[in-house]
């Protein structure tokens, strides 16, 4: 078979799957047991296939995932987030559109703490975005600010996706965690600034809050200082760890577990009953993270030994495209399949042929793997099948699926503003990592 005859054959098994609605991850496990049949050798490759997938989880690199995640999970389920939230909601009381900027921070803070999109954008989705309804807010200031930011947990670090895309790809996880922090948080401050000036030159967008105004100094900044500081110590042992050398990915991501305990602890939070929840659901999300890495890696193998990724790498250097045009037609295949598929998807399909070509033009991996998260960051918020879209619209029944795609639009089109920043300005994203001891 032709190396096009195997990607379109391995490519349908996976279009098939996916239509009649397959997990992800059976849906590549489908499509790896006839690729490890065909093109392995029938018994001895699915024999392979089973070796390759204990090798590929048996991986000390993977271990931040979990960790990770029962960071995010242990401040959620202990109720940290939500005082967090409300102390910040008390200290933005004089800016326009002030919920609209609460949740553009508090969104922000939480996806620094968390590292889960979905937990982000449900959280906020299910409590802040229904009060600014209930308030008279548009729906762009309600609901778009809360899905924007709750995409940003993909660039701000702990991010699982990053840790997932570095494993895959084996680009350094610590690069791509700290790199990650300057693309995210300028989105950040452009979806605040967005939010601002649409509530000053708009105020019928969003209607004064006067009520905020019956707080004392003191009742505004003790909150920020008792609810919200000390949990960025939480962020400086895992970010400042690691940026300073002293640690790796998988014990920063030790560290932050624990730093997560301590507080929720000293916060006098920390239940057997919210410890075992969060425990419960760690261990559901990192089971299933793990199982897709399974099947995108031997997924690869299955490409490269079929000899389809030789077949397009012979393709791509008879063309001989230069590396900027590569790094275009990349993106804009992970902004085209982000509007139909998920962000794991994505990966799993576009990294096994897209890492090759990288490394046979040059093309610097780190800046291409951060612009890479922030293509899937703009998928899950592209209709018609953004994830995040899908979590709005579960949070907020009453509000037409037309108009959260309308409320997410102004926030894509800063998305893609700042994609072509770091396209433009490889700096701005590669200084950071390279301060990394």
């Amino acid at each position: 078979m032709s190396w096009l005859e195997i990607i379109a054959l391995l490519g349908g098994v996976l279009a098939v799957l996916f239509a009649i609605g397959t997990p992800v991850a059976l849906a590549f496990l489908g499509a790896n047991l006839i690729g490890a049949w065909l093109f392995l050798g029938s018994g001895a490759g699915i024999e392979q296939l089973v070796r390759n997938a204990s090798m590929s989880v048996n991986s000390f690199s993977l271990v931040p995932i979990p960790l990770f995640v029962l960071m995010g999970e242990l401040l959620f389920h202990c109720g940290l987030a939500y005082k967090a939230i409300e102390a910040i909601e008390r200290l933005l009381h004089r800016l326009p559109a002030r919920l609209g900027c609460v949740s553009v921070v508090g969104g922000t803070a939480f996806a620094a703490l968390s590292g889960s999109s979905i937990a982000n954008t449900a959280l906020l989705g299910g409590t802040l975005s229904q009060e600014m309804l209930r308030r008279g807010y548009s729906t762009t200031l309600a609901l778009g600010p809360v899905m924007a930011v709750g995409g940003i947990a993909v660039l701000i670090p702990p991010s699982t996706l990053a840790v997932m895309l570095g494993s895959l790809s084996g680009i350094s996880i610590t690069q791509l965690l700290i790199g990650g922090l300057v693309p995210g948080l300028l989105m950040a401050a452009l979806f605040l600034l967005f939010v601002i000036l649409t509530g000053h030159f708009r105020p019928q967008s969003a209607p004064r809050d006067t009520s905020a105004s019956a707080y004392t100094l003191a009742e505004r900044i003790v909150p920020f200082l008792r609810d919200v500081l000390p949990l960025f110590g939480i962020f400086i042992a895992v970010i400042g760890s690691m940026l300073a050398g002293i640690a790796t990915p998988t014990e920063a991501a030790g560290l932050g577990a624990f730093a997560a305990l301590i507080a929720t602890a000293l916060y006098r939070k920390l239940s057997w009953a919210a410890l075992t929840k969060a425990m419960t659901e760690t261990a559901k999300v990192s089971v299933s993270i793990l199982f897709i890495i399974v099947a995108s890696t031997t997924f690869s193998q299955i490409l490269s030994f079929s000899g389809a990724t030789s077949g397009m790498l012979q393709l791509i250097n008879a063309v001989d495209p230069t590396p900027m045009t590569l790094i275009v037609c990349m993106l804009l295949i992970l902004l085209v399949l982000g509007c139909f598929i998920d962000q794991i998807s994505m990966m799993m399909i576009t990294l096994p042929i897209f890492m090759p070509l990288a490394h046979a033009a040059g093309i610097e991996v780190v800046w291409l793997g951060l612009m890479m998260l922030v293509a899937i960051e703009l998928g899950m918020l592209t209709p018609p099948f953004g994830i995040l879209l899908m979590v709005m619209q579960g949070a907020s029944r009453s509000v037409p699926l037309v108009s959260i795609y309308k409320a997410a639009a102004p926030f894509i089109l800063i998305e893609i503003g700042v994609l072509i920043l770091m396209l433009m300005v490889p700096q701005l994203t590669l200084f950071l990592p390279a301060l990394v001891r």
